[in-house]
């Protein structure tokens, strides 16, 4: 705000110099040149006079007002009136002998007074006009972008209690909604993520415990068995029977740590609810036209049937860009195709893209948590896109599903119709 102050005060001091300047230029105009007309009229009338003429016709003088002779036998006061004239311009000539009164009238300066008078009115309200939208701009724009210019930061040190006011502002208004969605959005993450690890954490320290008793009960079993305390054939039967159940019990334990590790992590939260694929359609094709274009990959998006299908339009969208995504990192660049088909009561998004290097036998485990093929190399990446985008899919009562086809990779994702 302090540097917009600044601003603010250089604006001052340009419309100051401006105004002073212009009227300067102005002025010095009208003292230079306001008198040269009505002087060359009055210098041809003392010509026209000195030539012999008894009087010069007023009309062809459109700046002199009149011309008073005076006369030989004037008395004192005539002369007085006469040289002192009355409230008008005027000069004494004296020709012939003669004195001669030329009254004028300065219409240029008139003309300058209005140049003037026009000149700064049309100064003054471009001052107005423009400390007005300079003031419109900061308590629309730079006020209120600085009332939210420390969130980020504060997000990225992981402050998520620092909450924003509604905000009504046309400009910012929807920013400062998303802005405070995201932070309720990272601190409900946040919440389910420490719940999530006391839960597994709880869950662990539970089977640890659990594991103990069995894991005991084998030990003494196994030490009994060493130093042969145990005198009749089916006494160590027993024995080593009680010791396959105990191995059993230590197993069904393991299982459930398993279970436990491979349950839906991320949390994924989807909207029930159905929405038309031309606007799917247009999402994908309006950023990945523009993008595409300047990685200099051709890109065709066949556009089908408009039809209302079950799931969640904003996830959709994050499937298909997931997709893409892929096909751009890990494909040759010679292009990218999106076509529609139709198969029974569903619509199909077929991604294509060429210069597809995993392996055949790889092709079963794209979608598994945390995997990556051959063909990553030094791309960077998780091993969950696909994973993630197979559990959005399921949720959405569709599927997703990929083959490899002559060097192309296709990935076909579904849409069951409303």
């Amino acid at each position: 705000m302090k540097k917009f102050q600044w601003i603010w005060l250089l604006l001052i001091a340009v419309t100051v110099l401006v105004f002073t300047g212009a009227n300067i230029m102005v002025w010095n105009r009208k003292t230079t040149e306001s008198g040269r007309a009505y002087r060359v009229e009055i210098n041809r009338i003392c010509r026209e006079l000195e030539e012999g003429a008894n009087a010069a016709a007023l009309e062809e003088y459109p700046m002199i007002k009149g011309i008073i002779k005076l006369p030989e036998d004037a008395t004192a006061q005539q002369q007085k009136a006469f040289f002192q004239g009355e409230n008008t311009d005027y000069v004494i000539r004296s020709i012939n002998g003669n004195y001669y009164r030329i009254e004028y009238q300065n219409s240029r300066e008139m003309i300058d007074m209005t140049m003037v008078l026009i000149m700064n009115l049309g100064l003054g309200i471009m001052a107005v006009t423009m400390f007005g939208i300079t003031g419109y701009l900061r308590h629309s724009l730079i006020k209120p972008f600085q009332g939210i210019s420390e969130l980020p930061y504060e997000l990225s040190k992981g402050n998520l209690t620092v909450g924003l006011k509604e905000n009504k502002n046309r400009f910012f208004g929807k920013f400062i909604w998303g802005l405070d969605l995201l932070r309720e959005t990272l601190e409900e993450n946040r919440k389910k993520e420490l719940k999530l690890q006391q839960e597994k954490q709880t869950l662990i320290l539970s089977i640890s415990h659990d594991i103990k008793t069995p894991l005991s009960a084998i030990k003494l079993y196994a030490k009994a068995l060493a130093r042969n305390l145990y005198d009749t054939e089916e006494k160590r039967v027993e024995v080593v029977e009680n010791i396959n159940k105990k191995a059993d019990e230590i197993e069904g334990f393991i299982s459930e740590i398993v279970k436990a590790s491979n349950e839906d992590f991320l949390n994924l939260e989807v909207r029930s609810g159905e929405f038309y694929l031309e606007e799917l359609f247009r999402q994908i094709q309006d950023y990945y036209q523009e993008k595409l274009e300047l990685l200099r990959i051709p890109f065709e998006c066949e556009k089908g049937e408009n039809c209302l299908v079950k799931g969640d339009l904003d996830r959709a969208v994050e499937v298909m860009q997931n997709i893409i995504e892929n096909a751009i990192k890990y494909g040759d660049g010679s292009y990218i195709r999106v076509e529609v088909a139709e198969e029974e009561d569903c619509r199909l998004f077929i991604v294509k893209n060429s210069g597809c290097r995993l392996k055949q036998e790889e092709l079963p485990h794209i979608f598994d948590s945390f995997w990556r093929g051959s063909n990553t190399q030094n791309q960077p990446g998780s091993g969950l896109g696909l994973y993630i985008c197979r559990q959005l899919m399921h949720k959405m009562d569709g599927d997703i599903y990929a083959w490899k086809k002559e060097g192309e990779m296709q990935i076909t994702v579904v849409f069951r119709m409303v």
